[in-house]
């Protein structure tokens, strides 16, 4: 059964998710306070965590970009506003996805699903060299000089769909609905900031090329 963590100070929120994800064998702990919630993380092993923006003492952006100084861990960030710019923001901080309230429990369960299956892929048998960069699809590693770099399940999730499809050019679109499932219109500013970001973790300038109009694509090199 995986286990789940929920960070919201709303205490009435955990209850009837735990008895809903139950129905998935997912099982959901939950913190209301986000230092309290930091700490757990650190000793206690964890599947994915699920963590509100709107918190007391450091808000949800400032709790993830803490969690990322020490783990990649999947994290699901939820948005009272469900506006662009706070998914961007999560993003930059290495959020995995990102779901406005209120929600239907069912997509929930849905994204959560998908962040784990990208963070465990099960085709995932080839392995790519760049240089000093040594990526492992079947053991879910990046790295450089044999040094683990720090990408989180999103971002190597990213980089295995661009070296798949090598010999073609991928739309923000496509990017989006083959690592979220749905559309992509309004978001492509947030897969923009995936794709920088993963650049500056590769450190390898003209690795994933940008087709003005097109989309990107990654370049052997």
């Amino acid at each position: 059964m995986r286990k789940l963590l929920l960070v919201d100070d709303d205490e009435k929120l955990a209850e009837p998710l735990q008895l809903y994800f139950s129905r998935f064998d997912l099982s959901l702990d939950n913190e209301t306070n986000p230092l309290d919630a930091i700490e757990r993380i650190k000793r206690e092993a964890c599947d994915l965590v699920i963590l509100d923006v709107m918190l007391p003492q450091i808000d949800g952006f400032e709790t993830c970009k803490r969690i990322r100084q020490f783990s990649d861990i999947p994290i699901i960030m939820l948005t009272a506003r469900g506006e662009v710019m706070d998914r961007v923001v999560g993003l930059e901080l290495g959020a995995d996805d990102y779901l406005p309230k209120p929600f239907e429990p069912r997509e929930l369960v849905a994204r959560i699903e998908n962040v784990l299956r990208r963070k465990n892929p099960t085709n995932a048998n080839t392995v790519y060299h760049w240089g000093d960069l040594h990526l492992d699809l079947e053991r879910k590693q990046l790295l450089r000089n044999d040094q683990a770099v720090p990408v989180t399940a999103t971002e190597l999730a990213l980089l295995s769909l661009l070296v798949k499809n090598r010999d073609r050019v991928l739309s923000r679109d496509d990017i989006m609905h083959e690592l979220r499932g749905i559309d992509a219109d309004i978001y492509s500013r947030a897969i923009d900031v995936l794709v920088s970001r993963l650049r500056q973790k590769l450190q390898r300038p003209g690795l994933i090329r940008t087709v003005r109009g097109l989309g990107y694509q990654l370049v052997e090199q």
